[in-house]
C-alpha cells in the first residue's frame, strides 16, 4: 500500500449546477491528456454520491509531483455558469459528502494533511479556501 501523506481537494472546473459524471472526468483526462486513468481517486457528484475513480492503490494524476503518497477528491463545479470565474458552486450535499469522506480518509491515513490544489499549483481550485472550510478537521487531526 502506498504511503499517504496528503489529501487534497480539487474541484472538475465545470459550470454550477451542470451533472458530470466520472465517466466525463475519465474521458477528459485519458482521450485528451493521455494520461492512464482519471486522475481523482474520489468524485463528488451535485447529489452528494461519493464516486471511486482511480484506485487509491495506485498514485492519481491530480498535482505534479505530489501524486505519489496523495489522494485526490474533486467535487463537480467550481465554475461560475454566467462569467466562467472560479466559484464555490458545492452544493449542500457535496459539503456534507466532502465532510465525511475527508474525516474517514484523515482516520485512514493519520499522517495525511488536508490541502487545496491550489496550495501548490498557481490554480483557484478547488474554488474556495481549504483550510478555512476545514480548519475544525484540520485541528482535530493535529492534535491526534
Amino acid at each position: 500500500m502506498r504511503k499517504i501523506n496528503k489529501v487534497i481537494l480539487h474541484c472538475t472546473a465545470t459550470p454550477e449546477g451542470r451533472h458530470t459524471t466520472v465517466e466525463d472526468v475519465r474521458r477528459w483526462h485519458v482521450d485528451g491528456r493521455g494520461w492512464s486513468d482519471i486522475g481523482y481517486h474520489y468524485l463528488v457528484y451535485l447529489d452528494g454520491s461519493v464516486v471511486k475513480g482511480r484506485p487509491v492503490e495506485r498514485s492519481g494524476a491530480h498535482v505534479k509531483g505530489l501524486n505519489k503518497n496523495s489522494i485526490g477528491i474533486a467535487y463537480v463545479g467550481g465554475i461560475d455558469c454566467v462569467n466562467f470565474k472560479p466559484l464555490d458552486t458545492r452544493t449542500e450535499k457535496q459539503k456534507s459528502s466532502l465532510y465525511e469522506l475527508i474525516m474517514n480518509l484523515m482516520k485512514d491515513y493519520p499522517d495525511a494533511t488536508l490541502h487545496g490544489h491550489n496550495e501548490f499549483a498557481a490554480k483557484a481550485c478547488p474554488s474556495f479556501d481549504v483550510a478555512v472550510e476545514y480548519e475544525d478537521v484540520i485541528c482535530f487531526f493535529d492534535r491526534q
